[in-house]
């Protein structure tokens, strides 16, 4: 039996820090809740981030799976297995969003992915069309496309005022990893 009665679509947006923590944040959330969740990171892989150690302590209601390569994706020329690995990734969303087995499906970086052209905005905006009612859909990434903007319940746009990295702070392991 569904835990929610009715599941939103959430786009976190912007050139901001946060999308991502805020989509997890919401995970850890619904865990406080029994509520289970799948986060499936689109372009990003076997990068040691500390979400990974902590849901490894989490009793099961969250899972995360890297869907890329540890390495950066070009725009302009994405290597084809970086499109092999969205396209796979995409296919295993439609799969879990549509199972109806997670009250929660976070699609980190999909709009990314989107705007690199890897994935179609059809592809996603399908997802969006299909997911059962009781699932809580969450798109995080730079770029979010209009047709997301619009089919979405909820959209937050993170807006840089000022980041350290301006200042030639590199990423920081339980922070920004």
């Amino acid at each position: 039996m569904p835990k929610l009665s009715k599941g939103y679509i959430h786009v976190y947006t912007g050139d901001g820090k946060g999308k991502t923590t805020a989509a997890l944040g919401l995970a850890f959330r619904a865990a406080g809740h029994n509520l289970k969740t799948i986060v499936l990171h689109f372009m990003k892989g076997d990068i040691p981030y500390g979400e990974y150690e902590a849901v490894k302590k989490m009793s099961g209601l969250i899972t995360i799976k890297q869907m890329g390569r540890p390495t950066f994706v070009s725009k302009e020329n994405p290597d084809p297995e970086d499109i092999r690995l969205a396209q796979e990734a995409i296919q295993l969303a439609a799969e879990v969003c549509k199972s109806g087995e997670y009250d929660l499906v976070i699609l980190d970086e999909v709009n990314v992915a989107v705007d690199f052209n890897l994935i179609s905005v059809e592809e996603v905006l399908e997802i969006c069309r299909a997911k059962p009612e009781h699932v809580e859909l969450v798109l995080t990434g730079r770029y979010a496309k209009p047709e997301l903007i619009e089919v979405a319940d909820l959209v937050t746009e993170m807006r840089k005022i000022k980041h350290y990295y301006d200042d030639g702070v590199s990423s920081r392991e339980g922070i920004e990893s």
